[in-house]
């Protein structure tokens, strides 16, 4: 049980990403395809329906993280910028997760960012406490 009352500070944490060119922000619904296929193939096969479910909810209970190409404004997000993912809400109120990080960012804090902008997320959706009901490490996508 995580208290949402009490937590760490999210902008540092995105500035910090930002300064190495990562993007965290709120999936949108259009991108649904592309993150559940990025999941699926380089994370876990199981979770990419979740990611779908995450992603119909309105708004969508799915973070994305990707490398930013500052050359390109388009707002296509290409599988091979995917850095990580974050669901919050899909098995049932409250709970955050499942989640992944591609295995070359894995000590980057990118999996920090995404975990923390779901909690703030939901304290601000009133959530007073979080469940994450499973921890540990996936063997995912390593480039």
């Amino acid at each position: 049980m995580v208290n949402l009352r009490v937590l760490r500070d999210l902008e540092p944490v995105l500035d910090e990403q930002r300064a190495n060119g990562v993007e965290v922000r709120r999936a949108h619904e259009f991108e649904s395809g592309v993150i559940a296929e990025w999941v699926r193939e380089k994370i876990n096969p199981n979770w990419g329906v979740v990611c779908e479910v995450a992603l119909e909810q309105t708004p969508p209970g799915c973070f994305v993280a990707y490398q930013k190409n500052p050359a390109d404004e388009s707002l296509d997000l290409p599988p091979e910028n995917i850095l990580g993912f974050a669901c919050y809400d899909v098995v049932t109120k409250g709970v955050f997760g499942p989640s992944g990080v591609r295995s070359d960012q894995q000590n980057t804090d990118v999996g920090t960012a995404l975990l923390l902008s779901c909690l703030h997320t939901m304290a601000a959706e009133e959530h007073t406490q979080a469940v994450i009901g499973w921890s540990g490490t996936t063997v995912g996508y390593s480039g």
